[in-house]
């Protein structure tokens, strides 16, 4: 059974950083790409970045571009998202999420597994 478990979100003040985890466990990933999606009360599901577990290849959402980055430790089935100048509107539950194409797409409907979530919450 997969399983992708996320940790590391908390509170922090704007222009700070934090970094997420996110533990997969159920199966081979090599094939997959891993993503990190978010959601804001009332929003929709946003893209925030994703990349291919094999090559490394990377994809990231504009709002994000510069300021965030996607990595994973093949050794320990582990993918990360370093958030630096963290701002207000970053604020939301943050989901890891898999998927089989092993393309780092930015369309949450071609992932497979989600996590629970993780909260962000960046104050001013």
């Amino acid at each position: 059974q997969v399983q992708l478990v996320e940790s590391g979100g908390g509170l922090v003040q704007a222009g700070g950083s934090l970094r997420l985890s996110c533990a997969a466990s159920g199966r081979t990933f090599s094939s997959y790409a891993m993503g990190w999606f978010r959601q804001a009360p009332g929003k929709e599901r946003e893209f925030v970045a994703a990349i291919n577990w094999s090559s490394g290849r990377t994809n990231y959402g504009d709002s994000v571009k510069g300021r965030f980055t996607i990595s994973r430790d093949n050794a320990k089935n582990t993918v990360y998202l370093q958030m630096n100048s963290l701002k207000p509107e970053d604020t939301a539950v943050y989901y890891c999420a898999a998927n089989s194409l092993s393309w780092p797409s930015a369309d949450k409907r071609t992932y497979d597994y989600w996590g629970q979530g993780t909260q962000v919450t960046v104050s001013s």
